[in-house]
């Protein structure tokens, strides 16, 4: 879903984000300079009710798997917004950016990080539990507190 958009204004890369809760109307993406592999490409850059520029979050240079396309991906994070809002850039600097969101799903993974199957496993090595395959307790619980 498209959530906003960025322009090269003046040489630098300005713009907005809004949804049905959020509206930054005044965003810009401030350049890193560094050596580090690691570091962003981007920190992000809000217009605060005081007329200055505080940063809210960063964007990392990312390539497709699938088409090689060089596009951005970070967050926005800030106290006045409930949770962080995960975005990516897809554009250049010359045509402008488009600011898009997917909602995230959890992805399901095991111990060693190979994807999860869906199937449920009859023997995990594990042992029986404590609960039935409908999630009830197979025995009642003892919630008396010990005494030392």
């Amino acid at each position: 879903m498209n959530i906003g958009s960025f322009k090269s204004v003046g040489g630098q890369l300005l713009g907005s984000v809004a949804t049905a809760t959020i509206d930054l109307a005044r965003l810009g993406l401030r350049p890193v300079e560094s050596t580090n592999d690691k570091a962003p490409a981007f920190e992000i850059m809000v217009l605060n009710v005081a007329k200055r520029w505080v940063q809210i979050g960063a964007l990392w240079e990312m390539t497709s798997n699938s088409s090689g396309e060089v596009f951005y991906q970070g967050k926005l994070d800030d106290p006045s917004i409930s949770e962080p809002l995960q975005i990516m850039l897809f554009g250049n600097n010359e045509e402008g950016f488009r600011v898009v969101w997917n909602r995230p799903t959890t992805r399901r993974e095991n111990l060693d990080g190979t994807r999860q199957n869906r199937r449920k496993a009859t023997d995990d090595g594990f042992g029986t539990g404590n609960a039935t395959d409908n999630g009830q307790l197979s025995e009642p619980l003892n919630d008396e507190i010990p005494a030392f």
